[in-house]
């Protein structure tokens, strides 16, 4: 019993990250600039040009963290039927939310640290950004996903 709460715990540590994810996501979608420019050199621009078509892009991606981060915590805590498919689903998320986070945080410290070259250079903005925030925070969601997932297993939903 005292696993499963440390479990649903963690997941719902992991529907924090995600939610954070997914309110900058937001704050993006509805013409905010702060820290736009670490997503990348394409998503100022797109902002600029067609900001319907951005806001429409980055409005469904935000739909889709919410769901990730708060479906998990639902199932476990019997808001919602399907708990096996639910799981599995869930299971596939984090392990990309983990395998993307903990490359793209290598690869953008070695890019940054000069140990990677780049033809062409990079953008520093960007490349810190998701070295140093955006990519963690998946591999952060992921990894606390994971945990919850692992100690709540073979369990039926208890938390009411």
């Amino acid at each position: 019993m005292a696993t499963h709460r440390v479990g649903v715990g963690l997941l719902v540590g992991a529907a924090a990250a995600g939610l954070v994810h997914a309110a900058f996501t937001i704050y993006w979608a509805a013409g905010g600039r702060w820290l736009l420019r670490t997503v990348g050199a394409w998503a100022v621009p797109l902002a600029d040009q067609n900001p319907v078509a951005c806001a429409a892009v980055l409005g469904a991606v935000a739909v889709l963290k919410i769901a990730g981060a708060l479906i998990p915590v639902a199932v476990e805590t019997r808001r919602v039927p399907g708990r096996r498919g639910w799981r599995r689903l869930a299971w596939t998320g984090a392990v990309v939310l983990i395998g993307y986070g903990l490359l793209n945080v290598v690869v953008g410290w070695a890019v940054l640290g000069g140990v990677l070259s780049t033809n062409g250079g990079y953008d520093r903005s960007a490349e810190l950004g998701h070295a140093a925030l955006w990519d963690p925070l998946f591999l952060l969601w992921g990894l606390l996903l994971a945990g919850g997932l692992r100690l709540t297993r073979g369990r039926a939903a208890l938390v009411r």
